[in-house]
């Protein structure tokens, strides 16, 4: 799966731009990145959401037990992969019927955090069980709520662009071509949001999350920590709307 947005959605993580410049690589713009998803991941789904962003998956090489799945409701778009352990429960709290998969119960959930507010994103993300990494963009408010699970079974990783665009996949080597040393891991347990303050631990909300510079070797640039906790290592048809 793959994601860009830029600069007026996401705010650029510091942290990246301090890695890509330590050790300059070559990088491509946004739009080549997109192209280069379409073309490798055939059959492959691409919506462009206006000027803010793009959203694009495949099947095509999924893990039998990390399906990708797409799902659009009241201007909310989502990406999701993986599975919730707990589906069946989540879908009896938030009013969904049985047929609910994971995709639509994020939008609920997310909806229940965006309408109650002040309702703590790590409440609701501490809620789900499973192996997952999401993202999804709400295009009434242009709010940004990515995330992955706390042991990281789910890949995922976020860098940025020659145009200075944001870009998150589940594939480390389509991003590094577009991204250069400016990439690192998503953070297990965490999650970014451009309305609730950036990138935070749901896990542990008090405890600040930090980047580590990686060595020059190491296909990242850097590599994001919770304090308190260990280095994160982890690697582990189109429309417009």
């Amino acid at each position: 799966m793959l994601a860009v947005f830029g600069g007026e959605v996401v705010g650029v993580p510091a942290e990246l731009v301090a890695a890509g410049s330590r050790t300059p690589s070559p990088k491509t713009r946004a739009s080549e990145l997109v192209t280069r998803f379409l073309g490798s991941s055939e059959p492959a789904v691409s919506m462009q959401l206006a000027d803010l962003g793009h959203l694009a998956y495949s099947h095509t090489n999924q893990a039998l037990l990390r399906p990708r799945s797409f799902a659009a409701k009241d201007e909310i778009f989502c990406l999701f992969e993986g599975v919730l352990d707990n589906l069946g429960r989540l879908s009896q709290q938030y009013g969904l019927s049985k047929g609910a998969n994971e995709v639509v119960l994020v939008i609920e959930a997310y909806k229940a955090l965006r309408d109650r507010a002040p309702y703590p994103a790590s409440f609701m993300l501490s809620q789900l069980a499973g192996s997952y990494a999401f993202v999804l963009f709400d295009r009434s408010t242009s709010s940004l709520l990515v995330a992955s699970d706390p042991e990281g079974k789910v890949p995922l990783f976020w860098g940025i662009t020659a145009d200075g665009c944001v870009a998150f996949s589940d594939d480390i080597d389509m991003l590094k071509g577009s991204c250069g040393k400016s990439l690192a891991p998503f953070p297990q347990g965490c999650f970014y949001s451009n309305t609730l303050g950036g990138l935070k631990c749901y896990e542990n909300p008090k405890n600040k999350v930090t980047a580590v510079p990686a060595n020059e070797e190491e296909i990242c640039g850097a590599t994001f920590k919770v304090e308190g906790s260990t280095v994160l290592t982890s690697l582990g048809g189109d429309l417009r709307v």
